[in-house]
């Protein structure tokens, strides 16, 4: 089978404004980035609030291994399957990042005949949004330390300041820097570090912002740090909430483009769902629910990440009442949360199957905890057996749990029209009863620990005597009642990577908990999760290349 890129390479692109016309939109509501992708104007955006909102189907997945789970595949490939039953459908989803572009990940635009296109653009620069966000997020750094070089009238403690630098490349170098070296003409020397864009609290903000002034509200909301009395000093002290906004103006528009069978999509933010929240712009999901009757979007990594996070953070501010779920499983995956290693995935395996199938469980019990209609989508790989395939078909109906078998990889829509009927059997036999798993008005501690115990299965809660002191400070400033976003390894249900399947018998251990008082989360840190990665021995970046027809190669 052809690579992902000679795929996608392959395909036979419309034009945007064909793509643009086919879900009810002119030529006067977009903004042309060459041929093939566009924005939505604001006013676009405003004038569409009036219309009906479609149904909303969030595509998740059991916890991610080495093996791959295929989550935004299944996402394409469901949406174009629900455009071949005749349904008008849209994708929202997320930016890729450059940094996972060129680490380990490689491209993420789907795969096999599920992708969105044009590919090698959405991978790298886009249309500028993370760039913008980089910038944006930066000019606020250099205000920080302008600030302190120019007299310091805030009174800003140099050793209290939280908020870093970015830059969308995984480099480990800069995790930890010294600035203001060289001189006082350089500014305050002082200990900083940088973080990959995507983990910046300007791209949660502005994937939570409703519109431009919301957005502008929420950056001026931003705690960067403290100063000597302990006050905390926000972006409208430093008066550059305009300023940053204003590099923002088009980064804020959702981004159009298309499968590839022509389905229309939105591709538009990107924050990581192990440190953030995780889902794609809360206009771009809104405007593709005003533009279908059917939207289908995502949530990063498993669905004790994600998804709880969809439901509880994005949801919760957007008013979103999610009407179906998709939980993606692989053969591959389940076999090695059982204790198979990579090397012998290829081989049968039902004991192993069966042992891993506890982490579909949980999670299948978690989603239930939100009170949506779920099915299991089945991501089928070639290696597969029919063994295996029918073991976890029918553990999922002895669970009584909805599931399909899913071919989008390699078939494209035809390969979901399976599990394209059991969503629309959903929408037509079955009530979302949608809820939240806590209320906003419970304590910070409450809130961790019923993600921890309810979500993760962990017997308890401990708290480094750092994070007690900062939960503690957030309550008094009065941040209490703010939802949690959980920073947690996406390699196991647990806090511990190292343990698979279904843990059980463990304690959850938050170290710290910091502020994301413009986003409107508190983020309670349970162990090494890193906001700048590293690249691999081997980065993806050595195979892409380009030759002299501008033709590029390798990206996935």
């Amino acid at each position: 089978m052809k690579s992902d890129i000679e795929i996608a390479q392959a395909a036979e692109l419309k034009p945007i404004k064909e793509i643009a016309k086919k879900i009810g939109l002119s030529n006067q509501d977009i903004e042309l980035y060459g041929d093939y992708k566009a924005k939505i104007k604001l006013d676009t955006y405003k004038r569409l609030q009036k219309e009906k909102d479609s149904k909303l189907v969030l595509v998740t997945a059991i916890t991610p291994t080495p093996a791959g789970e295929g989550k935004t595949t299944t996402t394409v490939g469901l949406g174009m399957a629900l455009n071949q039953r005749d349904k008008n459908c849209m994708i929202a989803i997320r930016e890729p990042s450059l940094g996972p572009t060129m680490g380990i990940k490689g491209g993420a635009a789907g795969g096999g005949y599920s992708q969105v296109i044009p590919m090698e653009d959405i991978n790298l620069h886009f249309t500028g949004d993370i760039h913008a966000i980089g910038i944006a997020h930066n000019l606020l750094s250099a205000a920080i330390d302008n600030h302190i070089k120019q007299g310091n009238e805030l009174n800003i403690d140099p050793t209290r300041i939280t908020w870093p630098r970015v830059v969308d490349m995984n480099d480990r170098a800069l995790r930890d820097i010294v600035v203001g070296l060289g001189g006082t003409g350089n500014g305050e020397p002082r200990q900083d570090g940088f973080i990959i864009t995507v983990a910046s609290e300007i791209m949660a903000i502005l994937c939570l912002a409703n519109d431009l002034m919301e957005l502008k509200e929420k950056i001026s909301n931003i705690v960067i740090g403290y100063d000597r009395d302990n006050n905390p000093i926000k972006t409208s002290d430093l008066n550059v909430q305009g300023a940053m906004t204003a590099l923002l103006k088009d980064a804020i528009k959702p981004n159009l483009v298309q499968t590839l069978e022509n389905t229309p999509a939105f591709i538009h933010g990107g924050p990581f769902a192990n440190i953030a929240h995780g889902c794609n712009s809360v206009m771009a999901t809104k405007m593709a629910m005003k533009l279908s009757d059917i939207t289908i979007t995502e949530a990063g990594f498993g669905a004790d990440l994600g998804a709880e996070k969809f439901f509880d953070i994005k949801s919760r501010y957007a008013d979103l009442h999610p009407d179906a779920t998709v939980l993606v499983a692989t053969i591959r995956a389940l076999k090695m949360h059982g204790g198979v290693n990579k090397g012998d995935l290829k081989k049968e395996n039902l004991k192993a199957l069966e042992a891993g199938i506890e982490n579909l469980e949980k999670h299948i019990e978690n989603i239930g905890k939100f009170k949506v209609p779920l099915v299991v989508a089945i991501n089928r790989f070639p290696t597969d057996t029919k063994a295996e395939l029918e073991l976890v078909r029918k553990k999922c109906e002895e669970l009584g749990v909805r599931v399909a078998l899913s071919e989008v990889w390699a078939k494209g829509g035809e390969g979901g029209l399976e599990l394209a009927d059991q969503i629309i059997d959903i929408f037509e036999n079955e009530e979302s009863n949608f809820e939240f798993l806590y209320e906003k008005e419970l304590t910070i501690k409450e809130k961790i620990e019923k993600i921890s115990t309810e979500i993760y299965g962990a017997d308890g809660v401990d708290y480094s005597n750092d994070a007690e002191k900062q939960i503690e400070t957030f309550k008094e400033l009065g941040y209490e009642d703010l939802p949690i976003c959980m920073a947690k390894t996406q390699n196991s249900i647990s806090d511990k990577p190292e343990l698979k399947g279904r843990p059980k018998n463990f304690r959850v251990s938050v170290t710290k908990v910091t502020l994301s008082a413009g986003a409107g989360f508190i983020v309670p840190s349970t162990g090494p999760v890193l906001k700048m990665p590293g690249l691999p021995k081997r980065p993806s970046a050595e195979d892409i290349d380009i030759d002299e027809n501008g033709k590029i190669s390798g990206l996935f």
